[in-house]
């Protein structure tokens, strides 16, 4: 680990400084949880002294805001390319966003951490902050789309379009979250993300296809 500089202003010859400091947040948060996570923690995790995290952000609230910002926010952005298709066509849709969504959780293996700690978990620091600003381009976006698939006939009318958003993610985020567990109770190390893919669009497609016992 470097040393950490003196207090004061940042070298000339550190460009990436503020970048490094946003990435070490960002891993303080992931390790220990944003409650637990202080300047000091993550000045020390960067090598650096707090009064440089100080410089760039002021305090924990802004360094909070900075990684939401900076960080969070172009990632959770990827799952909106999932869902440029063609109005009227609901299975490019499921298959554009669960693909988009496996995709993300596997290039950024931290983010279901994150999510499950300070979004779904009660007191997490990043609902509040986070969900004004995400629903509308997602969650929402979604809902609206199967909603008009119903309205014209393409969608199976014993649906809730908000229920359908909720399985969607549910399908993607905990299947991302929990798999150090299944993968460790069925043995499942052969079942990577094309795998998951296909497992989850057979079943969004076509179901259980369930018959009652004769």
């Amino acid at each position: 680990m470097p040393s950490p500089r003196r207090p004061g202003r940042p070298e000339r010859d550190a460009p990436d400084q503020r970048l490094a400091l946003l990435q070490a947040a960002l891993d303080a948060f992931v390790a220990e949880g944003i409650a637990a996570s202080t300047l000091r923690s993550v000045a020390r995790r960067a090598g650096v002294t707090p009064a440089l995290l100080h410089y760039y952000f002021g305090d924990k609230e802004r360094l909070i805001e900075a990684v939401i910002g900076e960080r969070l926010m172009p990632v959770l952005q990827e799952l909106g390319t999932g869902l440029a298709v063609p109005v009227q066509d609901e299975r490019a849709l499921l298959r554009g966003f669960v693909q988009a969504a496996f995709g993300l959780f596997e290039r950024h293996p931290w983010l279901a951490t994150l999510w499950v700690r300070e979004v779904l978990s009660e007191g997490g620091a990043l609902r509040e902050r986070l969900m004004p600003r995400l629903a509308p381009a997602i969650p929402l976006a979604l809902a609206q789309r199967f909603a008009a698939a119903q309205r014209g006939g393409r969608l199976n009318p014993d649906l809730d379009p908000r229920l359908l958003v909720v399985s969607l993610i549910g399908l993607t985020l905990f299947a991302s979250a929990a798999a150090p567990v299944w993968r460790g109770v069925f043995g499942a190390t052969d079942v990577d993300r094309a795998a998951l893919v296909e497992h989850t669009l057979a079943l969004l497609e076509r179901g259980l296809e369930l018959r009652h016992a004769d």
